[in-house]
C-alpha cells in the first residue's frame, strides 16, 4: 500500500483527527468540479520525535478513477484549545464523463489518531470520509455546504457539550443532518475493486455517550436535560446542532455526521449532494465552567431592512470570553460577506462580566431565499488558571429573508373589467414572477413579516403569473367579465426563482365594486314532460348599468343550452338575439322525459356609444332544470326519489315539496324534504291507510323553492314527471358447481389414463331459487348464465376478466363443455333469473372451479420417426401455461433447453430447442428439470426432476 502511494512509512503514522471535503461545480462545465479537503492532524510528536504528516493524498472520484499524489497546499498549526493540531488543506479537481446521481468522492487516510475512547484500536483503523456530487442537467451549478466551525472541539467532564458545524449553502439549498458512525476503508482493496472504496463502520465503534458513561445534568435545551437520566448524544436534523449531555470518561472521541443537500425542483426536493464530516471531541477534566450564550429569537426580515442585534455571553468563573460568529453571510469563507459582527470586550465591573457582540446586516434582494440563513455564535472562555481547559457554548440563530410587498396597487373599473396598476417592484431578481390573486369581497388582512405569499385558505385564487417587471394587468374574469354589483379584492406577491426560491410579502388589498347589477337566472322549470315535445320555461332579470357606465345600443341576450353532462356543450338556441326588455324564453320540442337541460345567458351591448365600437358581453349561469330519479324497492314496499340541479341561487333554505299522482290522475302533495345546494332525497312508503302496492305505477314531480338571499324572494321550479312501477323482482338463484377432488387425483396420479392432446372438459352446474329478496316472484321465464375463465394469464389477472353471457336457459341445470385445452375446467359462473316482463333478479353467488396442478412424465420415449412415442411430453398434465425444460447427460452437461412449448414435445434434438436441428441425443439415460407454470387461477409454479431413457 505504501509503495502504491509513493509515501514513506513515517508519513502514515497514526495521526488523523478529523476532516471533510467540499465541492464546487464549474459554471462553464457542469461535469467539472473543484474540491477542497480539510484534514486535522495530530501535532504531538511521534516515536521518532517528529509529528506524523500527510504531505500528499489519494482521492477516489466515484467513477472508477483516482488521482495519486495530490499535494497539500497549506499546513497551519492551530492556536488556543486546538494548539495540539494542524489544519491541512488540499485542492484538486476532476471532470466526469456523464450525468449521474450521485458520484462519491472519497479519501482513505492511514491512520486515525490513537487512543480513541469510543473506537478501540483506532491506531490500526483508517480514516474515511466522502462527499457526493451530482452531474445532472437539472442542476447546472452547485456548491456543497461549507462547514465553517472547525471539526475539533473540547468538552468538559459532567457538563453539557454543544457543537454546531456552522454549515452554509451558498445556493440556498435545503440541508438536513444525520449522525453516523465513523468509517474505515481498505486502500488496496479499493484499488483492486476498480478504484471503488468499500466503507464499513470502524471496528468496535459506539456513539460517544455509550462509551463515556455518566448521566444528564441540568440544561435548558433543546433537548432539555433530564437530570440523573442516561446520557444522550443527539444532532438536530434541521439545525445540525449536536448536544452531548453529558460525558464522564476523559479522552478523545470521534463521530461522523452527514450533511445532505436538497434542491427544490417543482414540488419535489431532489438530493443533489452530501458532505460527511468526521469530527473529534476531546473530553477533559476542565476545572472550569462553560460560558453561557444568549442570542435573539429567530426572525424574518424584509430585504433592504437593517438587522442590528446584540449577542451576549457570560461566564460563571468571570473569565474573559472570546465571542465569534460563523455563517455564509459573515466573512471569511463567504460569497457575499455583507454582515459584520463587532465584539465589545468583557466588562469586569459587571457581575458576572458580560461580553457583547453587535451583529449588523442589511440583506439585499440577492439574499431572498426560501431557506433561512443560519448564523452560529460561539462563546469560548479564556481561563487564566493552570490546568483549566477552555470551554465553549454554541447557539445558532436563523434569519429568513423575504421579498418586500408590491407597493401602491391600484384598481379601476373599465366596463366589466378591472385594470390594475402598481409601482415598479423593488427586487428585479432574474426569473422572479409576479402573481396576481383575486377573491370576492374585501377584507383588510394584517401583514406578518414571516408570512409570504397567499394561503389557499384565504379565499384568494391565482388569476395571473407575470414577469416581475410587469406593472399593469387587466382582469376580464376569463373573458366573461366581472359581475355587476359584486366587490372584488386583489393582492399581489412575487415568487423568486429556484434554487434559492423564496417569496415576497403579499401586497395590501386593492378593492373594486363593479357598479350596477348583473342579469340573474330566476327560473328553469319543466312545464311539460314528454320524450319529443317537452317544454321548459327560462326566466331572468334585466341587468342594471353602473352610474357612469350606461348600456349602449344595440343590446340584448343570447341564450345557450346543453344537455346535462360532465362537460356541457352549449349551443345558442335563439335564432336571433332576445330583446333587452324580454326576460322570458319558452324552450319547446325537448326530451324532458329522459334528459335534464342546463342554460347560460349572454348579455351584450356596445362598449361605447359610437357605432361599430367593440361589443361587451356578460355571462350569467349556468342554471339547470331539476332532474328527478325514482328507484323502486318492492321487497320493502318503498320508492326512493332523488333530485339534482346546478343553479346559481340557493335552494337549501326552504324544503322541497314532493307531489304524487293520485287515483284520479291529479298530483297531490305527499311530503316535504330538506335539500342541499345540489340536490336531495325522499323515501315514499305510502301511508298506513294507503300503503304502496306491488304491481302499481307511481308518478312524481318535485318543486324547489330558491332565493338569492332575499327573505321574501321565492324562485319556484318544477322537475320533470317521473313514473316508476313497484314491480315484483324475480327471486335470486342459488348456484352450485360440481367440484373435483384434486388430492384424490394426485394420490392416483400413476393410475390415471394418459391425457389426450385435445382434452375436453365439462363443468356441471345446477341452481335453485332462493326466497330473497322478500316478496320476490318465482314466476321465472328464463335464466341467464354468465361465465369467465378462472385462469391467470400474462398481463391480466383473473379478477379483472369480465363475465360474458354464456347461455339463456329455461331449465335449472347446464353442462358447460370447454374445448380450449389452455383453459381447461377453470371457470367462474353466476346466474340471473328473468321474468316474462324482462325484469331481472340480482346475480346469484359466483361459483368457481380451478384446474388441478397435475404433472407426470414418462421414463422412456423412442424418437425414431415411426409415428409412435416420437416426442417426450407429459403423460398426465392439467392445462399448462409455460414449461422451462432442461435435459442433462450423466456428466451434468446440458444437452437441451427450451420454454417454447408448454407440453415440451422434445424430439431428442440439440441444445437450441429447435426440432430436427443440432446434434441428436444418443440413446441412454438423461436427467431432466422441468419448471412448470400451470394455467390455474393463481398461476401455480412447481419444479419437477427426474430421468428419461431414449431408445431408438
Amino acid at each position: 500500500m505504501v509503495g502504491l502511494l509513493g509515501l514513506s512509512p513515517t508519513a502514515w503514522a497514526t495521526h488523523i483527527r478529523a476532516g471533510d471535503i467540499q465541492a464546487t461545480s464549474d459554471p462553464a462545465d457542469p461535469r467539472h468540479f473543484f474540491f477542497k479537503m480539510v484534514l486535522y492532524t495530530d501535532a504531538t510528536t511521534g516515536p521518532n520525535g517528529t509529528p506524523a504528516d500527510t504531505q500528499e493524498v489519494t482521492i477516489f472520484f466515484g467513477d472508477g478513477t483516482r488521482t495519486d499524489g495530490i499535494q497539500r497546499r497549506d499546513k497551519i498549526l492551530l492556536t488556543g484549545a486546538a494548539s495540539d493540531s494542524y489544519l491541512n488543506t488540499y485542492f484538486f479537481e476532476h471532470t466526469y464523463n456523464g450525468p449521474r446521481l450521485l458520484y462519491r468522492v472519497s479519501f482513505i487516510g492511514e491512520n486515525r489518531k490513537k487512543d480513541l475512547v469510543n473506537i478501540p484500536g483506532a491506531a490500526n483503523q483508517t480514516f474515511y470520509i466522502f462527499t457526493s456530487v451530482s452531474v445532472d442537467p437539472a442542476v447546472p451549478f452547485n456548491r456543497t455546504p461549507v462547514l465553517a466551525n472547525p471539526a475539533l472541539n473540547k468538552a468538559s467532564r459532567q457538563q453539557v457539550f454543544v457543537h454546531n458545524p456552522g454549515a452554509f449553502d451558498a445556493d440556498g439549498d435545503s440541508m438536513s443532518y444525520e449522525l453516523r458512525p465513523s468509517q474505515q476503508s481498505d486502500l488496496q482493496e479499493a484499488i483492486r475493486n476498480g478504484n471503488q472504496p468499500i466503507a464499513v463502520n470502524c471496528s468496535g465503534f459506539v456513539y460517544p455517550h455509550l462509551a463515556a458513561g455518566g448521566q444528564q445534568v441540568a440544561y435548558n435545551g433543546p433537548p432539555a436535560g433530564q437530570v440523573g437520566q442516561a446520557p444522550i448524544f443527539r444532532q438536530d436534523p434541521i439545525t445540525g446542532t449536536i448536544v452531548w449531555n453529558s460525558p464522564l470518561t476523559l479522552g478523545d472521541y470521534n463521530v461522523a455526521f452527514i450533511v445532505r443537500e436538497w434542491r427544490k425542483t417543482g414540488s419535489r426536493y431532489l438530493l443533489i449532494g452530501e458532505v460527511v464530516r468526521d469530527m473529534q471531541i476531546t473530553v477533559r477534566n476542565a476545572n472550569n465552567v462553560r460560558p453561557i450564550l444568549k442570542v435573539p429569537a429567530d426572525i424574518c426580515v424584509v430585504a433592504g431592512t437593517p438587522v442590528v442585534k446584540t449577542i451576549t455571553a457570560t461566564d460563571a468563573d468571570n473569565d474573559p470570553i472570546e465571542l465569534t460568529a460563523f455563517g455564509g453571510i459573515i466573512p471569511p469563507g463567504t460569497i457575499q460577506p455583507s454582515a459584520t459582527f463587532t465584539i465589545t470586550p468583557y466588562s469586569p465591573p459587571l457581575n458576572p462580566p458580560v461580553t457583547r457582540g453587535i451583529f449588523r446586516w442589511t440583506p439585499t434582494c440577492d439574499n431572498i431565499s426560501a431557506q433561512p440563513y443560519q448564523v452560529l455564535f460561539k462563546a469560548e472562555d479564556i481561563p487564566p488558571r493552570n490546568g483549566a481547559t477552555p470551554l465553549a457554548d454554541e447557539l445558532s440563530w436563523r434569519i429568513r429573508v423575504v421579498g418586500p410587498a408590491p407597493q401602491n396597487v391600484q384598481v379601476a373599473q373599465a366596463g366589466t373589467r378591472a385594470v390594475l396598476n402598481w409601482d415598479a417592484y423593488a427586487c428585479q431578481n432574474p426569473g422572479a414572477r409576479l402573481l396576481i390573486y383575486r377573491k370576492e369581497g374585501c377584507t383588510i388582512t394584517p401583514v406578518d413579516t414571516c408570512v409570504t405569499g397567499i394561503s389557499a385558505s384565504s379565499g384568494f385564487i391565482n388569476i395571473a403569473n407575470l414577469p416581475v417587471g410587469t406593472r399593469t394587468f387587466t382582469d376580464d374574469f376569463g373573458g366573461k367579465g366581472l359581475e355587476r354589483g359584486k366587490t372584488y379584492s386583489y393582492r399581489l406577491f412575487v415568487q423568486f426563482a429556484l434554487p434559492k426560491g423564496g417569496a415576497s410579502l403579499a401586497s395590501r388589498e386593492a378593492c373594486l365594486t363593479v357598479g350596477g347589477k348583473p342579469a340573474l337566472f330566476k327560473n328553469v322549470t319543466v312545464d311539460r314532460t314528454n320524450p319529443t315535445n317537452g317544454q321548459i320555461t327560462v326566466k331572468w332579470t334585466q341587468p342594471v348599468p353602473g352610474l357612469n357606465s350606461p348600456f349602449n345600443n344595440p343590446k340584448g341576450y343570447n341564450l345557450f343550452r346543453s344537455s346535462v353532462r360532465a362537460t356541457p356543450k352549449f349551443k345558442r338556441i335563439t335564432a336571433t338575439p332576445v330583446a333587452f326588455d324580454d326576460t322570458t324564453y319558452v324552450d319547446q320540442g325537448l326530451n324532458t322525459q329522459d334528459s335534464a337541460y342546463i342554460y347560460k345567458l349572454e348579455f351584450f351591448n356596445n362598449a361605447l356609444p359610437t357605432p361599430g365600437s367593440p361589443v361587451s358581453t356578460e355571462t350569467t349561469g349556468p342554471a339547470s332544470s331539476v332532474r328527478l330519479l325514482a328507484t323502486a324497492d318492492p321487497a320493502n314496499l318503498r320508492i326512493t326519489l332523488s333530485w339534482t340541479y346546478e343553479v346559481p341561487w340557493d335552494n337549501s333554505l326552504r324544503p322541497v315539496v314532493i307531489y304524487r299522482r293520485d287515483a284520479n290522475g291529479n298530483f297531490v302533495q305527499i311530503g316535504t324534504a330538506p335539500t342541499t345546494r345540489t340536490g336531495g332525497t325522499y323515501e315514499d312508503r305510502g301511508t298506513t291507510a294507503l300503503p304502496l302496492r306491488v304491481g302499481q305505477n307511481y308518478c312524481y314531480y318535485v318543486q324547489t323553492d330558491g332565493t338569492y338571499g332575499k327573505p321574501d324572494q321565492r324562485l319556484i321550479n318544477l322537475s320533470q314527471e317521473r313514473c316508476v312501477r313497484l314491480q315484483e323482482v324475480p327471486c335470486i338463484p342459488v348456484l352450485r358447481l360440481k367440484q373435483v377432488n384434486c388430492d384424490s387425483l394426485q394420490a392416483r396420479l400413476f393410475e390415471l389414463d394418459a391425457t389426450p392432446l385435445n382434452t375436453t372438459y365439462t363443468n356441471n352446474l345446477s341452481w335453485t331459487l332462493s326466497s330473497l329478496p322478500s316478496n320476490c316472484s318465482r314466476k321465472i321465464a328464463a335464466y341467464r348464465l354468465y361465465y369467465r375463465p378462472n385462469v391467470k394469464v400474462e398481463g391480466n389477472d383473473t379478477a379483472t376478466t369480465r363475465f360474458t353471457l354464456l347461455a339463456t336457459l329455461t331449465g335449472q341445470s347446464y353442462a358447460h363443455t370447454i374445448n380450449n385445452a389452455a383453459i381447461g375446467a377453470a371457470g367462474c359462473y353466476y346466474v340471473v333469473a328473468v321474468d316474462s316482463a324482462g325484469a331481472a333478479s340480482g346475480p346469484s353467488n359466483i361459483e368457481c372451479k380451478d384446474n388441478c396442478p397435475l404433472f407426470l412424465m414418462p421414463n422412456i420415449f423412442t424418437p425414431n420417426n415411426d409415428g409412435k412415442n416420437d416426442k417426450l411430453r407429459p403423460k398426465v398434465a392439467s392445462p399448462i401455461r409455460k414449461t422451462r425444460f432442461q435435459v442433462f447427460n450423466r456428466w451434468g452437461v446440458k444437452v437441451y433447453e427450451s420454454d417454447a412449448d408448454p407440453l415440451i414435445n422434445w424430439d431428442g434434438g440439440g441444445p437450441t430447442g429447435e426440432s430436427n436441428k443440432g446434434v441428436k441425443a444418443v440413446d441412454g439415460v438423461y436427467y431432466y428439470l422441468a419448471e412448470v407454470e400451470f394455467a390455474d387461477a393463481v398461476g401455480t409454479k412447481k419444479t419437477y426432476k427426474g430421468w428419461v431413457e431414449i431408445t431408438r
